[in-house]
């Protein structure tokens, strides 16, 4: 926490001001004023930061690195004001120089550096390791571009360079001398020195990894951890000129932007070779360079390297940074000449990996030729970890050759990164319990009963600092009154609140914070899109990554039936409701836009229809990221948590919706299930299939779509409202949507689960009803909440997996 009084923050301010712009406060514009006051916080961070690390070196306590693809940080000024304990300081100090601390926090670019979940779980595990005075980092790759900003243009998906970087990012610092030489192809050189084979890659493409570090404040504790990003620039920035003037200008300019293309955007399109190869030069570029600095490091202050798992931990998320655990034992068997014995064991020991799906199309495999050709001496050490892996199972299962080649690492052509990742750790957690359930004994049973002390689980968890203090800070402003402010610290305090239920005055508080917070996110609907909404009404949201098994496609069907119920009877006695939708769909994944254009083309039917009034509207706000969640979820009543059972690991939107005093409606999927023991049947609406019986019609068949649709009026009508001209002039506009739910057989059970959603729906619009209970129902999910903070995951990854054992210093 930082000591500084209101007089001192705003001459520090002005000065900072002064030296940065070289005028005067009331001569510059906003955007000059955020950048002065983040610069300056930045600086207030930097004592404590250097504080943080001296004493990391002074005490040597284990380090935990958090490798990721994706960092979704958002916003960090607020944040940081908040976590330094300055935030209501630095409000009245701008307020006497007339400017609004709000207005320049909005100006703040999100740091976009993810797309869903992964990204902001790995930003909420970072608030957590460091508010919980864990040496806890992360190490990704500082993208140039975010995703991307998404634009809904005629109804349609438009992607834009999402340019986060335009204005700069004052909350990096750029440490050139701490950089790291990446290699890629070129060949192996083979020879024995003093009786021991060595290898040595040569004739290879070298690749300067430049890092750039960003402090993660810990809440009013002073640590300040690190998120260190790399960026891919070539070893020489100088021009190619003899290139350029012999006439060979594409050559001039080639290496540089193949170079730079690495750290340009995530998740470059991969349905093509070149795009594989990209993504691939990625995920090994950023953890070569992650590596090879952390060892530097830890040799810096400790001289035995075979002590490295002692000192560090690597933990992966998900199977993009798997190629750690090759790369690693390049670094234990070729700079540092260990035995291949000792270098697995430490790889086995230091290396921690998070499985977040069981969808096929993340569980990521390489074309063996193309990896060979980019990382020929990492293929060399994979094929050895394969062979020794396979020898081991010919022993154990003789004549299963079936499950050894599922098991194998290299097989069918293909480098399999789950099977990687699952071997050479010491720990593979599932998200959720039901995930790590079907992890264990169905998606990799077969590694289950081979290694059953390295499964666990470590059900997900979000910052309560941001998705409860910053977001919405009238309630937190009520919990503190009523419970006091113990929860900041200590979130499973936030069960106290529970026995302030019983009290009128108390829900009457929570009812005006909630309309509130709709109010103003009506405010922010009507400003962006025209469209007026009623505070009043249901807020009913589903926020998230537009996908098939998120199942936008059954809350669109139930939307399609309402309606057709509306234009009949335009009198039935329905709580009005305002439908929010937000998500990104992957810029090569045409059934999820074209959801997005059903979704939108409800919207200007509903919408524009007299006959309905005011009784339903449906929006569908644009670039969903950080700082719109924050404003939607405070707002939203009911929350739609309604994927396809088993396929949905976790859920963490879930979590912040109930934390922030919303009703969920959910199949019995991921973390819906822990939420609804928590919170009990009563408090949470379940409908749709079980597990046991998604999986038997997996495995088993029986299932056809077209039966309901024969044999169900009401869903026959909406789903040929899809392709009768309903809802567009072009009858042929949704025709993927329809051919997913009959040619191909309804694979996410849309159909099935329509008649459950529906009653359950209806559930929520009696429930509605009743004012007082409803308020009440909405204590019960903030109060239930506390066990779903990333500290609580945090300290489970920290003692079970990290063996870190300085969890409960200075709470």
């Amino acid at each position: 926490m930082i000591y500084i009084n209101k007089n001192s923050l705003k001459k520090d301010y002005k000065r900072k001001f002064l030296e940065i712009n070289g005028k005067e406060l009331e001569d510059g514009t906003k955007e000059q004023q955020y950048e002065a006051l983040g610069s300056l916080i930045r600086d207030y961070v930097a004592k404590e930061w250097l504080n943080t690390n001296n004493k990391y070196k002074e005490t040597g306590e284990k380090q935990v690195y958090y490798f990721s693809m994706e960092f979704l940080l958002g916003r960090l000024l607020g944040s940081s004001l908040m976590n330094l304990g300055i935030r209501d300081i630095c409000r009245e100090a701008l307020l006497e120089l007339n400017i609004d601390l709000d207005e320049l926090e909005n100006l703040e670019q999100d740091q976009g550096l993810g797309n869903g979940g992964l990204g902001r779980l790995a930003a909420c595990f970072l608030d957590s390791m460091a508010s919980l005075n864990i040496p806890g980092h992360g190490c990704g790759i500082r993208y140039k571009y975010g995703f991307f900003e998404q634009k809904i243009i005629d109804g349609k998906q438009v992607e834009l360079s999402d340019n986060w970087l335009r204005s700069g990012n004052v909350w990096e610092i750029q440490k050139r001398d701490k950089s790291e030489i990446v290699k890629f192809g070129g060949d192996v050189k083979m020879e024995t020195i003093d009786g021991k084979l060595t290898f040595t890659q040569v004739n290879y493409e070298s690749i300067l990894a430049i890092p750039y570090d960003t402090p993660i404040t810990g809440y009013e504790n002073e640590v300040v951890n690190t998120l260190r990003l790399w960026s891919a620039e070539p070893v020489s920035n100088e021009f190619d000129f003899s290139s350029f003037s012999r006439g060979e200008f594409l050559k001039a300019i080639e290496y540089k932007n193949s170079v730079e293309s690495i750290s340009l955007v995530l998740y470059p399109e991969d349905s093509f070779y070149e795009g594989k190869i990209l993504r691939l030069k990625q995920q090994y570029f950023f953890v070569s360079a992650g590596l090879q600095s952390i060892v530097r490091h830890y040799k810096k202050y400790n001289s035995n390297i075979y002590e490295l798992d002692e000192k560090i931990s690597i933990h992966i998320n998900d199977t993009h940074p798997t190629l750690a655990i090759p790369e690693l034992m390049r670094i234990l068997l070729d700079e540092e000449k260990l035995s291949w014995e000792e270098a697995w064991r430490i790889t086995q020991n230091t290396i921690s990996y998070t499985n977040h799906t069981i969808l096929a199309e993340a569980l990521e495999k390489w074309p063996i030729n193309m990896f060979k050709k980019i990382l020929p001496r990492i293929y060399m050490i994979i094929h050895e970890i394969n062979e020794r892996h396979c020898k081991d199972l010919w022993n154990k299962y003789i004549g299963q050759w079936d499950k050894i080649s599922r098991m194998a690492i290299i097989a069918d052509g293909f480098v399999r990164m789950a099977n990687l990742a699952i071997v050479g750790s010491h720990s593979v957690n599932g998200v959720a319990k039901l995930h790590t359930e079907i992890l264990k004994k169905k998606e990799m049973s077969d590694f289950y009963y081979l290694y059953p002390n390295k499964f666990n689980n470590k059900t997900n968890g979000i910052t309560h600092r941001r998705w409860l203090l910053k977001s919405n800070p009238d309630l937190a402003n009520l919990l503190k009154e009523t419970i006091g402010e113990g929860f900041i610290k200590h979130p499973m305090d936030l069960l106290n609140f529970e026995k302030y239920l019983s009290d009128n005055n108390v829900l009457g508080k929570l009812r005006n914070i909630k309309l509130n917070n709709k109010v103003k996110l009506s405010k922010e609907i009507y400003g962006s899109y025209g469209i007026k909404v009623d505070p009043n009404s249901i807020f009913d949201v589903q926020v998230k990554r537009i996908h098939a098994y998120k199942r936008q496609t059954l809350n669109c069907l139930r939307i399609m039936d309402l309606y057709n119920k509306l234009i009949e009877n335009p009198n039935m006695d329905i709580n009005p409701r305002t439908f929010i939708f937000a998500g990104k769909a992957a810029p090569g994944y045409i059934l999820a836009k074209n959801t997005i254009e059903l979704i939108t083309s409800i919207a200007n039917k509903i919408n524009n229809d007299p006959i309905v009034k005011d009784k339903i509207k449906v929006i569908m706000m644009e670039n969903y990221r950080v700082s719109l969640a924050e404003k939607i979820i405070p707002a939203t009543d009911l929350s739609e948590q309604i994927s396809t059972t088993t396929k949905e690991a976790s859920g963490t939107s879930n979590m912040k919706f109930m934390m922030n005093g919303a009703l969920t409606i959910a199949t019995l999927d991921g973390a819906n299930i822990e939420i609804k023991d928590e919170v009990k049947e009563e408090n949470i609406v379940i409908f749709g299939l079980t597990a046991n019986e998604v999986l038997d019609y997996h495995n088993n068949g029986g299932y056809s779509s077209w039966d309901i649709y024969n044999s169900d009026n009401r869903i026959k009508r909406i789903i040929d409202n899809l392709v009768d001209g309903t809802y567009s002039y072009d009858r042929e506009k949704f025709r993927a949507i329809y051919d997913s739910l009959l040619k191909y057989n309804d694979e996410f059970f849309v159909l099935k689960d329509f008649d459950s959603y529906i009653r359950a729906q209806e559930i929520v619009n009696e429930l509605y009803g009743n004012k007082l209970n409803w308020q009440r129902i909405c204590g019960v999910n903030i109060a239930h909440s506390g066990i779903f903070s990333s500290d609580r995951t945090i300290k489970e990854y920290a003692t079970g997996i990290w063996g870190s054992d300085v969890l409960y210093k200075n709470l």
